[in-house]
């Protein structure tokens, strides 16, 4: 089960957008977005191919530059930061793709999720996440290039988790993937909701998303037209028409 968070008007949001503008040269990929994200929520971001979700999620994280609008984190705001800059700060992505480094080895993908880090206990963490994915522990000397695509995606959340996030953005994180893999990774996803993460979760499987979700947004063509909570986008005809196959 994910975090059940009670939003207010004086809960400062750990994530903030505010009327964010991104264009690829001439076309306008997301106008005029808002959204907010609090404190151990998970929320989904559902919408067609082409919507804007993954070019909104590369936006708050850094890769990509705004033509305007602000994104704030933790109350301040981050333009111009670049990603490893954020990831240090506990905001950390996990990208359409999964973005393993496929010459290394599986460890050595592990540790990269560490490099910034300098505490004394990543040793453990990283045996944490070996007992969490054992089938990683199994192979973790194999070149990540070699797993298969599930494997690969559990890779790189653990690679993330390392990192030691404090808002987790995900990237259609079941692309492509076989049924049982599909399952496993929303169980991940729900687990890493309850240990208190923020999540916010782009995902094509509209369904799972808002029943996971806590809230969620609906973009369509670059711009928000729907939000709420998730149990009432569930229900909403316009979304079941659309998203749900209703």
């Amino acid at each position: 089960m994910s975090v059940s968070i009670e939003v207010d008007e004086l809960t400062e949001p750990q994530l903030s957008v505010r009327q964010l503008h991104v264009a690829y040269g001439g076309i306008q990929a997301v106008k005029n977005l808002n959204l907010d994200l609090y404190a151990g929520e998970l929320v989904s971001l559902i919408g067609a191919n082409g919507a804007g979700k993954t070019t909104t999620l590369k936006a708050i994280c850094g890769l990509l530059a705004p033509q305007s609008g602000e994104v704030r984190f933790n109350g301040h705001p981050i333009a111009g930061q670049g990603p490893w800059a954020l990831v240090e700060q506990g905001l950390v992505m996990v990208p359409e793709g999964r973005g393993i480094f496929a010459r290394m080895s599986i460890d050595e993908n592990l540790r990269m999720g560490c490099y910034l880090r300098k505490d004394k206990d990543i040793e453990s963490d990283i045996d944490t996440v070996y007992r969490r994915f054992p089938r990683l522990k199994e192979r973790h000397r194999q070149l990540a290039g070699t797993l298969s695509g599930g494997e690969q995606q559990l890779l790189a959340m653990g690679r993330a988790l390392l990192a030691k996030p404090r808002l987790l953005l995900l990237d259609e994180p079941t692309m492509g993937l076989a049924p049982i893999m599909v399952d496993q990774i929303f169980e991940v996803v729900r687990e890493v909701s309850s240990m208190g993460v923020t999540v916010l979760l782009v995902e094509q499987n509209a369904l799972r998303a808002l029943e996971m979700a806590d809230r969620a947004y609906v973009l369509d063509s670059g711009e928000l037209v729907l939000s709420g909570p998730a149990k009432e986008l569930l229900d909403n005809p316009q979304v079941q028409a659309a998203y749900l196959g209703a």
